[in-house]
């Protein structure tokens, strides 16, 4: 129940954050925000969990309120999907396909990034 609640406050911390930054950085058709926010989250969450990996100095709550909950939260699938779909309706295949494969080829690098510092630490 516990790491239930920690999940429930980390997700609404992260969700409150990527708010925060898409209201200020989506402010044209290129939803720059939301790029930020999960190419953001993969780093965070490629440094959480290879600290946790390393050297097993993180809990279970901590991992639980930060990867899954804030990492959970900041990051988002769905508004990505529709803002592609966005893209799509309007005909805008270029934007279309520099977001989809910059965020994916991006997000998967910043995650290996993240783990990468983490052996760092």
């Amino acid at each position: 129940m516990k790491q239930l609640f920690l999940v429930f406050v980390g997700g609404g911390a992260g969700s409150v954050a990527r708010y925060i930054i898409s209201k200020y950085l989506n402010t044209s058709s290129i939803p720059y925000g939301t790029f930020t926010a999960n190419i953001l989250g993969s780093l965070f969450i490629g440094i959480i969990l290879g600290i946790s990996l390393k050297n097993n100095t993180l809990s279970q709550n901590t991992v639980a309120f930060l990867a899954t909950g804030f990492c959970g939260g900041f990051t988002t699938f769905s508004t990505f999907a529709y803002e592609n779909h966005t893209f799509l309706k309007s005909g805008d295949i270029l934007n279309f396909f520099i977001y989809s494969i910059g965020s994916f080829t991006i997000g998967l690098l910043f995650v290996f990034l993240g783990v990468f510092i983490s052996n760092k630490l």
